[in-house]
């Protein structure tokens, strides 16, 4: 599948995207997979459910431009840590294409109550409409276990 790796400039950016379209078959079916009843997540233009975010990265972030590579952790010892949305405005509908920046955040280590040293950092993905609005932003925190 190509994916289509875009120039965002806006009056605060200018950096690579990746494109994330929203089609309400997928809306609906992480919303039935999550076990929403919202009838708001049906419909030609269904609003996603907020967690939906994380299918960018998962699915359509082209490996190239993944900040996890830059983080130099042993991925068999790699952990989802936790995961926080904010919505700069209504949340985005089916039919939307979002474009995607995504940045290494705060990194910091903690020493293990069973030893060696945790290592953490965090992912601030932005999704932009087609304006170059901000529409949400997600901050993904993963940790490596110690030794």
């Amino acid at each position: 599948m190509a994916r289509a790796v875009l120039r965002m400039q806006t009056a605060d950016m200018d950096e690579e995207s990746y494109e994330f379209p929203i089609d309400r078959s997928k809306v609906r079916e992480f919303a039935k997979a999550t076990k929403s009843r919202n009838p708001a997540h049906e419909g030609a233009d269904a609003v996603i459910p907020p967690t939906f975010l994380t299918h960018a990265r998962l699915a359509w972030e082209p490996l190239e431009m993944s900040p996890v590579l830059d983080l130099g952790f042993d991925l068999g010892r790699l952990l989802h840590g936790e995961e926080e949305y904010v919505f700069h405005g209504p949340p985005p509908r089916a039919g939307q294409t979002l474009h995607v920046t995504s940045r290494m955040g705060d990194r910091w280590e903690k020493q293990g109550k069973r030893g060696g040293v945790m290592r953490f950092a965090k992912i601030v993905s932005d999704f932009r409409d087609e304006s170059g609005e901000l529409v949400a932003t997600q901050t993904t925190t993963l940790l490596e276990t110690g030794n």
